[in-house]
């Protein structure tokens, strides 16, 4: 039976398909409309799930959508009739109600199927959707689970207990209350107002010293459970007319803090306007404040389970920082958190929510990689490569059919400090890249943030590149870190360490790694190892495949990527290009 998941008309549409609760693919819209945060329907993903299938969309069982419009109806009236919001920010809602409810056209068209041949809807709220997400694909039998976000379906956090096919939830905070929008509004205030840019701000902190902890603690009140409410005075997504659009398109956010915030705070940075350290510290401090609540909804949630193991989601998930601190701050000792953990992944529980606990299936499946998307086995970029006509470069492009020799190769041009594009296999699901859409450098030269920068990825010179290194080495280069293949958590780097990797350790001392293990990623796995083999560090820096858009999903992108920065080679598959500099190419053999 094939199940078929999606999110839709939200940030980050996305669909996966299972098939007998084995997961068979899970993309992101943005990837096929080369739109970051793609909102609104998950057509092109939809049509690529069932091409990889070789299905038609009449042999789908199920269809699970990871919205509810009919949920919490109750508590929607009643905060509408107490608080009265703008009348203006209630018809947004419905608006966008009224697409989910109208959503069966859309899935006739995507599936190619009259309207009345469409398979069982199913209508999954947001929140239990996020929680499926992380406890459904992970490694427990039963663990504790949790998701924070900034809202859906008007519910921002909820707790609960998973064991076996079964998620029961135990607690939840409702609209308006959210530590999404606490770290929202506070990006937005430092002039980081693209959706999406928290982590920006999550980048920045560390440059900065936390000295507004008394002042961002004003804008919420802990209470017991692990519960929270926020100071409403400085915030107008509940009141106002905030602007919230997720048709098609990049979707926008108005925003969603009041001028009592900028009086408490002092005038909010203007987009274009240089950071000082007064933004910096305003940064540490958001992301201290951010920890202390959250630890503070984790330790409630230990206190109800009293079960060690923790499965996280949620957008606020996707807080590498504050994930990297769960077993030193909390009884937790073991963590899951799958690589789509913000709305990307509702898809993903959606489906599982369906297959496990509507239809009673048992649990079969464990996401131990993030490698389900799109993969391009038959290419050739000798016809593209042949027509160029490049007054500066020339380009040399030889076939390396065997693996090790091409793995040698790869170690050998990254240690000889060139910037290496690195496409392989299947595409990541998630925001992050995982070894098979990278680009990938030398972690030894402390010039090579900055060159990356300059050279290819032209963006805020304080945002920090991630290690990738082999799991059995873990120990050596960081200080209690847990194995995570998803690049979901910041660990501090060893001190004698640091000076070994200067481009990925971030100005804090930390880390947020990525391990690559045999059994996951052979190719990559190999190629860190050739690495470690020629420098003695099993360690490489990896950043996403992309130039501002998002991560690249086909050969063609990643030439084109290539070609219109300064990356020094590129291998995709079996192909190795190498741009001609000063010195001559290495000597392919």
């Amino acid at each position: 039976m094939y199940v078929l998941g999606i999110n839709a008309y939200h940030g980050d549409v996305s669909a996966v398909l299972l098939k007998d609760g084995q997961l068979l693919m899970a993309l992101e819209e943005e990837r096929f409309r080369r739109v970051k945060h793609w909102a609104g329907f998950p057509t092109l993903a939809i049509g690529k799930c069932l091409e990889h299938a070789g299905i038609a969309g009449g042999e789908i069982g199920h269809i699970a959508i990871s919205r509810d419009p009919r949920a919490n109806l109750l508590r929607k009236a009643r905060f509408a009739l107490t608080s009265r919001p703008d009348i203006k920010l209630v018809r947004d809602r419905l608006k966008n109600s009224k697409k989910l409810r109208g959503v069966r056209e859309p899935l006739a068209d995507a599936l190619q199927l009259p309207v009345d041949q469409l398979p069982t809807i199913h209508y999954v709220e947001h929140h239990p959707s996020h929680l499926a997400s992380a406890f459904f694909v992970s490694p427990f039998e039963d663990a504790s689970v949790c998701a924070i976000d900034g809202f859906g379906d008007f519910v921002s956090t909820s707790m609960a207990s998973g064991r076996s096919n079964r998620l029961d939830v135990l607690e939840r905070v409702f609209f308006p209350h959210s530590l999404g929008i606490l770290y929202t509004a506070i990006t937005q205030h430092l002039g980081f107002l693209g959706y999406g840019d928290e982590f920006k701000v999550m980048g920045l902190a560390p440059y900065g010293k936390p000295e507004y902890l008394d002042v961002l603690r004003k804008l919420v009140r802990l209470k017991r459970g692990g519960t929270f409410e926020l100071a409403l005075q400085y915030f107008r997504h509940w009141s106002d007319d905030v602007q919230m659009e997720w048709d098609e398109g990049y979707p926008t956010m108005g925003l969603v803090y009041s001028d009592q915030l900028d009086r408490l705070l002092g005038p909010a940075r203007k987009k274009d306007e240089p950071l000082t350290e007064h933004h910096e510290n305003l940064a540490r401090s958001l992301q201290a404040v951010y920890e202390e609540c959250a630890f503070h909804v984790l330790n409630g949630l230990w206190e109800r389970t009293k079960n060690p193991r923790l499965c996280l989601a949620g957008g606020c998930a996707m807080n590498s920082v504050a994930n990297g601190k769960v077993r030193a701050k909390t009884p937790f000792t073991e963590l899951y958190i799958q690589p789509a953990a913000g709305d990307n992944g509702t898809a993903l529980g959606a489906a599982y929510y369906v297959w496990n606990q509507v239809l009673g299936k048992p649990r079969s499946f464990v996401m131990e990689h993030g490698y389900w998307g799109t993969s391009y086995p038959e290419f050739d970029l000798s016809s593209i490569m042949d027509r160029r006509e490049d007054e500066e470069w020339s380009y040399e492009q030889t076939e390396v059919p065997d693996e090790g020799a091409l793995c040698r190769i790869g170690a050998q041009l990254i240690a000889d400090g060139n910037v290496v594009g690195w496409f392989q296999g299947r595409m990541e699901w998630g925001a992050r890249a995982l070894g098979n859409r990278s680009i990938l450098a030398d972690p030894r030269r402390a010039d090579m943030r900055d060159l990356i920068n300059t050279k290819i990825k032209f963006r805020e010179k304080f945002r920090p590149f991630a290690p990738s290194i082999l799991e059995e080495a873990l120990s050596d280069y960081f200080v209690d870190a847990a194995p995570d293949p998803f690049m979901q958590q910041v660990y501090p780097v060893r001190a004698d360490k640091r000076a070994v990797l200067p481009a990925i350790t971030h100005a804090d001392g930390t880390g947020r790694l990525q391990t690559v293990s045999e059994r996951t990623n052979l190719r990559y796995y190999r190629l860190i190892r050739e690495f470690a083999n020629i420098t003695g560090v099993p360690v490489l820096l990896n950043t996403s495949f992309n130039e501002n858009e998002p991560i690249v999903d086909t050969p063609t992108q990643a030439l084109d990527c290539f070609l219109r920065t300064r990356m020094d080679a590129i291998i995709v598959g079996n192909t190795v290009i190498q741009r001609q500099r000063a010195k001559q190419p290495v000597t392919l053999r």
